[in-house]
């Protein structure tokens, strides 16, 4: 899926939902739609951002799962590289030439391990998590194994209770380990407070943040007081970048969904108390649909439902409409109120997702519009991509 699309060889409707040039009334339903202008303005406001800070930023790939999105990145808003959560992911972002994968998670099927050890060998900067002691073995004979040197982050669990150590002296521990292994390096610590990025109010993410800060720098201070300097402290989120960046802490930033937006993260207030969807960023991902049927007066039947999405963070909100809500759906259709039965058969809307990262992951394509065009046409290249 790296290699250079041949749209010749391939059928619009049949192999795809579009080709470039078409117009962008002609595209096939559902499929993923890019505002091109919008996602462009977003990467750009984030790299402006980050060199503001002086931080760096290592976009997140698991959420558009695009080698195309992430060059983008790269090139407009000066992201150093990627994050990913699978080696699966990393596989694929190092064949479409990214040099720089963090894979922001822990690796301990010993066939994982031995995959990942390999990814060096393509020329890819390969740096992934650890939380346990024996992990460090275990990568440290993968990558001896194949000659391969991998970058260790400790994973510090600072508020979103799931993987990661919650002690400096555990950090400190698995530090010593690493710099003890052959073929390994430690290059910094990983602080990540997923629980609280969909936290609606600015003074209680930043509450928590508050709290892991002071847990990172207790560990990264302890270390330097031990002699080992951390490279990299890296984490943030679309929902608490501005507090990582003004930490004196963090370096590193992890930010994904801000370059998207979905419906779920628009929904949380920044520090004036709007919705960062209407003042920080733009919704720029789409999920194009059709009505198929209006056979009852009050209520449109569109062709996007469970299967062209993920409702995990709630349903789809139609983009730029007050009067037409989505109100719920089945596997193959949406359920579309529409009381003045202003829509007909075939009428398109574009609906922002719940959740942009998993209805990504169930689409085959990015169509990217411009203009009322189609520009571009660009595959989720790790689709699927899950072990």
């Amino acid at each position: 899926m790296n290699a250079p699309v041949n749209f010749d060889q391939l059928e619009v409707g049949f192999d795809i939902p579009a080709l470039p040039g078409m117009d962008e009334a002609d595209i096939q339903t559902p499929c993923l739609v890019l505002d091109l202008d919008a996602l462009e303005r977003n990467i750009r406001k984030m790299g402006d951002y980050a060199r503001a800070h002086g931080m760096r930023h290592r976009a997140h790939g698991k959420m558009h799962k695009s080698v195309d999105v992430l060059k983008l990145q790269m090139e407009l808003g000066g992201a150093v590289g990627v994050c990913c959560q699978k080696v699966s992911e990393a596989e694929v972002f190092v064949r479409g030439g990214i040099k720089e994968v963090l894979v922001s998670n822990q690796v301990r099927d010993p066939a994982k391990i031995d995959r990942l050890a390999r990814l060096p060998e393509q020329g890819a900067d390969i740096i992934v998590c650890v939380d346990d002691v024996a992990n460090v073995a275990e990568l440290s004979a993968a990558a001896q194994r194949y000659g391969t040197r991998l970058g260790i982050f400790v994973e510090i669990d600072c508020g979103a209770g799931r993987c990661g150590v919650t002690t400096t002296p555990a950090v400190v521990e698995i530090v010593r380990a690493v710099e003890a292994a052959p073929n390994l390096s430690y290059r910094g610590i990983q602080a990540y407070q997923g629980a609280m990025q969909h936290m609606d109010s600015f003074e209680d993410r930043q509450a928590k943040i508050d709290a892991a800060v002071a847990q990172v720098k207790d560990a990264v201070d302890t270390l330097k007081s031990e002699g080992i300097d951390t490279e990299l402290v890296s984490g943030g989120g679309t929902g608490s970048y501005y507090f990582e960046s003004t930490s004196g802490v963090y370096n590193e930033l992890q930010c994904g969904s801000y370059a998207f937006m979905d419906a779920d993260y628009g929904r949380i207030l920044d520090k004036d108390g709007k919705r960062i969807d209407a003042g920080e960023w733009e919704n720029a991902f789409f999920i194009l649909t059709s009505v198929m049927s209006h056979a009852k007066a009050d209520k449109a039947i569109c062709d996007a439902g469970l299967k062209a999405q993920s409702v995990d963070s709630g349903l789809p909100v139609i983009f730029g409409r007050d009067d037409v809500e989505y109100v719920k759906c089945s596997d193959e259709h949406g359920v579309i109120s529409d009381p003045k039965g202003v829509l007909k058969v075939n009428d398109k809307l574009r609906l922002v997702p719940g959740h942009c990262d998993p209805t990504a992951n169930v689409h085959d394509w990015y169509v990217g519009v411009r203009n009322g065009k189609v520009e571009c046409v660009w595959p989720v290249s790790a689709r699927g991509k899950a072990y």
